[in-house]
């Protein structure tokens, strides 16, 4: 606990971090005020049943002819939640609100993910580059201790990181947009609709989005153990982070080995609201893909930091 304080410390104390967190909030404010202003006030519909049955009436005949399990799953979810909806007879939110914004704000995890991803890259790499590394070395700790304090301490930094995402989004959201009419989320499990609360909905939804970010903060962190490069760690990590899912979605067109490629297993959403990139694919599979991944990860960080010598 004395090596992840300190570790801490030493994040916490660059005004980088602070700034970070401040870059963070005003992406949110900015979100807000760019909805806020676009919004459409229609005010309510009292007639919503007919509405919402004249909705399914088209979405059946949609369904007939659109390609891809993809968008028959999202038509078969919204044809699902019109019939609840007219059966329980939940209204439609009439207009956006905080939990509407909070799933928007979802996006913003790639911001989470850049700033995990510079300061995991710099951890290892810059204790070699400003020679601080000798010091930490001499005490009488083991490395697998130092180097597994400085992953906790960039685990936690993203999860505050998340947590402050997370909890702005919730207040700023309810500040522009209110907290709507209190109706439930409905979940579509196996065909059926389900209601959920839409708090402990969205936390899910964020720790499962996050997973992806995780991941690659875990490979920026092995690169830089590795290689002692923090603008490679930075680098590869980003231009992964940014282009890693588009590619692998491109090649599971053609191709049904994708599927062991990192970033095919990183939505774990897909399993609970949505269908598999590849058919075939399940979460468990998934799952394993991303443990072996993360041991891969680490026995090379581990091996690389542990036997390099550091006397010269």
């Amino acid at each position: 606990m004395g090596l992840i304080t300190n570790e801490l410390i030493k994040i916490f104390k660059r005004k980088t971090t602070a700034f970070m967190y401040l870059i963070l909030t005003v992406i949110l404010l900015v979100a807000a005020a760019v909805i806020l202003f676009a919004m459409d006030d229609k005010g309510s519909d009292k007639n919503w049943k007919p509405v919402l049955q004249a909705e399914n009436n088209s979405l059946e005949e949609q369904l007939k002819t659109v390609p891809g399990e993809q968008n028959k799953y999202f038509i078969e979810k919204q044809i699902a939640e019109n019939e609840y909806r007219i059966e329980k007879n939940i209204a439609p939110e009439d207009d956006y609100n905080v939990f509407g914004f909070m799933t928007d704000m979802m996006d913003m995890i790639v911001f989470v993910a850049i700033f995990t991803i510079t300061i995991a890259a710099g951890m290892i790499a810059n204790e070699f580059s400003w020679g601080t590394v000798k010091l930490l070395l001499i005490r009488p700790i083991s490395r697998v201790k130092i180097l597994l304090s400085k992953y906790i301490a960039v685990l936690l930094f993203s999860l505050s990181m998340i947590a402050v995402l997370l909890v702005f989004s919730f207040l700023i959201g309810a500040i522009f947009f209110g907290m709507g009419d209190g109706s439930p989320y409905l979940a579509y499990i196996e065909g059926e609709i389900i209601e959920k609360n839409h708090i402990l909905h969205l936390v899910v939804n964020y720790l499962l989005t996050s997973i992806g970010l995780f991941m690659l903060t875990t490979l920026a962190f092995m690169i830089s153990a590795a290689f002692r490069n923090s603008s490679l760690a930075i680098g590869l990590s980003l231009f992964l982070l940014l282009m890693g899912t588009t590619l692998t979605n491109l090649l599971s067109v053609k191709f049904e080995w994708p599927k062991y490629i990192l970033f095919a297993n990183t939505d774990l959403i897909q399993y609970f609201d949505g269908v598999p990139l590849i058919e075939g694919m399940t979460l468990s599979f998934s799952i394993t893909m991303l443990a072996i991944y993360f041991i891969v990860f680490h026995t090379i960080a581990f091996l690389a930091f542990v036997k390099r010598d550091v006397a010269a």
